[in-house]
Parts: C-alpha cells; structure tokens; sequence
C-alpha cells in the first residue's frame, strides 16, 4: 500500500498482529435509512443509535454490535450483552481514562466474552495498558506506526497491581 494512502487509513491490531477489519464502524448517520443502504454489513454502530432503532436492526441482514462513547454506561446494555460478538469503546481524547474502567467491568464483572475493541484516539502509549484492562483489539489512529504498536503489547513484563490476564498483584504472585 502506498504511505499516501495508509495516511487516512486506520489499523486493526487483534491478538498481537494485524488483523483484516470485517466490521464497519457507522460514525454518523441520520436514521434508519442507512441500514437499506447497507445490506450485508457487519456494522458497529452508536448505542444512541442502536437504542433508537432496535426495531429496525432486527430486520437487517448482517451483525450488528455497538460502540460506546466515554460518558455512556455499559448499564445501558446490560440485558443485551452477550448478543454482542464486539463491543467497541471510544476513546474521544488520548486524556479520557473511562473506556479503561469500562473494558475491566465489561471483562471482570459482566463476564464478557466478546472482542472489546479500542476505537477513536487510540494511540501507541495506551495500547499496553488497554490490553492489560481486557481490550483484545484496537482500531490505531491514522497516524500511528503499526510495528511500534504490536511491540508496545510487550512493553512490560510485568505489573504490580492486578489487571485481566493476571488478577493477582505482584505480592501474590511471590
């Protein structure tokens, strides 16, 4: 591919290596018309828009999961979160920590078992800590230097505290 285009291109990164993308992220749309529009495509759409047009989705004809934004609440969800084969948080600003909380309680509360995908500003300073939370795949911004963000998943080799993969801290793990 030629660096013009994988200039605006984003990346998926899905256990440890690139992944090809066979979900379509629906960032903006009006209403339902889109859905017709779409025929066939596995969409990840606002949860804004997944609550107002349930009736809808369930006459389309492809997958259809949801996204968070960051203010949203995985309460919201709650009954319908095991239909998900994805759950995409949005990370609207490299600052905004809450999709890390909500990775954790999707991954150790709600026993979710689904992918959880990182999506928005995902940067490469994050990715560590984000797996470490329980996201498995992460939608890169345009930007970002896809070998310097699979070696990122290494970073560290440890932690002190306890994180999804290793519930236990450091101390008990002596």
């Amino acid at each position: 591919m030629s660096p013009s285009k994988r200039k605006f291109m984003q990346t998926l990164i899905k256990k440890g290596s690139v992944a090809q993308d066979n979900w379509t992220l629906l960032q903006e749309a009006t209403g339902p018309e889109i859905l017709e529009v779409i025929q066939g495509k596995d969409l990840i759409v606002p949860m804004k828009f997944w609550n107002l047009y349930k009736t809808d989705i369930e006459h389309y004809s492809g997958n259809i999961t949801v996204w968070l934004d960051s203010h949203e609440f995985i309460d919201e969800i709650k009954d319908h979160l095991h239909s998900f084969p994805l759950i995409a948080l949005n990370f609207p600003v490299f600052a905004d920590g809450r999709p890390y909380t909500a990775a954790r309680e999707l991954r150790q509360n709600l026993n979710f078992c689904g992918e959880i995908r990182a999506i928005g500003d995902v940067l490469r300073d994050q990715i560590f800590y984000m797996s470490q939370c329980g996201f498995d795949s992460f939608l890169l911004r345009y930007d970002q230097d896809l070998d310097s963000c699979i070696r990122a998943l290494k970073d560290f080799k440890t932690n002190y505290q306890g994180t999804v993969p290793e519930p236990n801290p450091l101390f008990r793990r002596r």
